[in-house]
Parts: structure tokens; sequence; C-alpha cells
């Protein structure tokens, strides 16, 4: 009588260690998809700040006159802010930057005004292809102080 009772226990059993290996499986993939996207999320925020230094980096390389600095750099016209934009939009830049102006467009401002004189701002914008599109767009915000030492 007593192995009657016994009689699908080992099964029972087996069942459930099938269950707890399956669920810590779902977990290690649930894990590791999170990685994957961290790791494509941090290498774009790398990317921007990569794409703001190397403007910085030409800005600084310019010469520091702040009235060239405004009209070269600044954002929508300055020839050199259309050079990087290209840069921004292309295969090494940013997904999901439209080709038209408009509020992903990145931005470049410098204020010639006595307070904050010499300051660069630059704004960058992006949206990966799984972001829903009620969603904000991720950014990337760079200040400098890009001014002459008078002489």
């Amino acid at each position: 009588m007593n192995e009657r009772r016994q009689s699908g226990v080992m099964l029972l059993e087996a069942l459930i260690a099938i269950l707890v290996f399956s669920l810590g499986i779902l977990t290690v993939i649930g894990i590791q998809a999170t990685s994957i996207r961290m790791a494509a999320d941090a290498q774009l925020r790398s990317k921007a700040a990569l794409l703001a230094d190397r403007l910085v980096g030409q800005m600084w390389a310019s010469g520091g006159d702040i009235a060239k600095l405004k009209t070269e750099f600044g954002s929508p016209d300055g020839v050199a802010y259309q050079t990087w934009l290209k840069a921004v939009r292309g295969a090494e830049g940013l997904p999901g930057i439209p080709d038209s102006p408009g509020d992903m467009a990145p931005v470049v401002t410098v204020d010639d005004s006595s307070t904050a004189y010499g300051q660069v701002i630059i704004k960058l914008y992006w949206r990966t292809p799984s972001m829903p599109a009620d969603e904000p767009p991720h950014q990337h915000v760079i200040v400098s102080q890009i001014s002459r030492n008078p002489s």
C-alpha cells in the first residue's frame, strides 16, 4: 500500500526540477537582453560625446575668435556646423536624426554676451529603432568655454 501512494512522486519531482531549471534559463535570457540593450545605449552615448568633443576641438583649433565661431559653427547656417552635421547624420553618427531641421536637429549656440562670453552649448538628440514613438529622444548636452586669453 505504501508503494502505491508514492508511485507518481518521482515524476512530480522531475517536473518541478524542469520548471525551476526553465525559470532560471528564462531569467538569464532576460538579463542578457537587458545587458545587450544597455551596451548599445552606452555605445550611442559615447558616440554623442565623441561627436560633440570633435566639434569643440575644431572650435579651439579655429583660433577662438567668438564672432568667427558664431558664424562658422553656429546652427543652423554655419559652414563648419553643416560639415559636422553630415558626420552626425552619417554612418559614424547617431541614429534617428531626421534629414530636415526640426526638434531633433543638433543645436550649437555660441554666446557673445558679456555675461557668458565664449560659452558654447552643443545639444545632440537621437532615437534608437526600438524606442516607442511617444518616448522623448535621448540627449547629450555639452557646455564649453572657448575664448582667447587677452594679450
